[in-house]
């Protein structure tokens, strides 16, 4: 058998040891000169005698972090002067209620397009948001892809929008199924796009003023566990509801830099880092033409044979999760065996699609999908 890559090969082609090729939906592979510069600020943070870990949310280097980091943001990602970026806690999943409890007016409407499990989830929650707390109150599903399991994006003539939605709710990558938007949906004129944009965030260039609210956990492209990115217009922060508890309310985080009570520094300041990496990569442009290199590399073999069975429709390929399955169940178990033999984990996929799911986001290394790709023919050299 031809070895792929040895496990002892630094994912990153650093030539560091003990390092594999973390194909994980997340938490995600980080490039390794950021995972440097975190160990240097762990001990010592720029200078200050203390590290990143140890300083306070209310002292002069961590007004001084939180002050970059929105500069950075904003010029990686175009972010106008009329939205906010807050960092929250809880993940994309408190966003599902924290969105509705903040948007949705008594008696309102939200619309929910739905592409895959975590869209279902948002719904959910916005149902039961609407059920216990706000009188009247309905979520209308506007269209869906559970017919085809989730295995395409709708077009524009199959989303049906109520008569006034207070927002329009999506989903821009599915990380479970595979599928991503390729257009931003056409909501009805006037109504905010709400976007939970966890697993594709900063992987292409966007254009935010399209959106309303833009959010996610930071785990899969902008850095690591802990921390909730919300990209938000100013006119929802000030037209929000304000009979919901304080830590729940947008208004709140505006208001206080994020930190209202102790926010999780770490993940905040890796956000930071992740920011500074994607200027050094040439910005989102220069990481979208990556991005797409690196997922073609595997669509490639997907395409090339009857052997595999990939999920999405080509149409609505993700480039950042690639889901497939094999002829049966014992072959797929030998596939995952035999990879994490070569140094490539993180591959199983998700118990509603079965079979494997590669994630490849921004930080995850070319290297790695050549040595996927190479994987994948040879094992069906062997196995065919």
């Amino acid at each position: 058998m031809t070895t792929m890559h040895a496990p002892a090969k630094s994912a990153s082609s650093s030539g560091s040891s003990g390092r594999i090729y973390n194909f994980g939906a997340g938490p995600s592979v980080l490039p390794e000169e950021v995972i440097r510069q975190i160990q240097e600020d762990v001990w010592n943070y720029k200078g200050c005698g203390m590290g990143v870990l140890e300083i306070s949310h209310r002292g002069k280097q961590y007004d001084a972090m939180i002050a970059e980091i929105d500069k950075d943001l904003r010029e990686v990602g175009g972010i106008p002067a009329n939205y906010r970026i807050l960092f929250m806690t809880g993940g994309a999943s408190s966003q599902n209620y924290i969105v509705p409890a903040n948007l949705l007016p008594k008696g309102g409407t939200a619309d929910y397009i739905i592409t895959g499990y975590w869209g279902e989830k948002s719904a959910e929650d916005a149902q039961q948001y609407a059920k216990c707390h706000n009188a009247g109150a309905t979520v209308h599903i506007a269209g869906t892809s559970k017919d085809k399991n989730h295995s395409y994006i709708p077009g524009d003539d199959q989303i049906r929008y109520s008569a006034r939605p207070a927002y329009v709710h999506m989903t821009s990558n599915n990380t479970i199924y595979g599928t991503q938007w390729k257009r931003v949906p056409a909501a009805p004129a006037g109504v905010p796009l709400v976007c939970d944009a966890s697993s594709d965030i900063f992987s292409e260039p966007i254009d935010v003023t399209k959106y309303g609210v833009i959010y996610g956990g930071a785990q899969k492209n902008l850095g690591t566990t802990g921390t909730t990115f919300v990209i938000i217009r100013d006119d929802l922060v000030a037209g929000a509801n304000k009979d919901i508890p304080k830590m729940l309310q947008y208004g709140t985080f505006a208001k206080d830099e994020s930190r209202p009570n102790t926010p999780p520094t770490f993940a905040i300041y890796t956000v930071g880092l992740m920011a500074k990496w994607i200027k050094k990569q040439g910005g989102l442009k220069a990481l979208a033409a990556a991005n797409a290199a690196k997922a073609k590399l595997i669509y490639d073999v997907l395409d090339g044979s009857a052997y595999w069975k990939p999920h999405a429709r080509k149409d609505s390929r993700s480039l950042m999760n690639i889901t497939f399955r094999l002829g049966t169940e014992a072959l797929e178990e030998k596939f995952l065996s035999e990879a994490k033999a070569q140094g490539i984990d993180g591959i199983k996929g998700h118990r509603a699609t079965g079979g494997m799911r590669v994630s490849i986001y921004n930080a995850f290394p070319k290297a790695g999908c050549e040595a996927m790709a190479q994987f994948m023919k040879d094992f069906e050299k062997r196995n065919g």
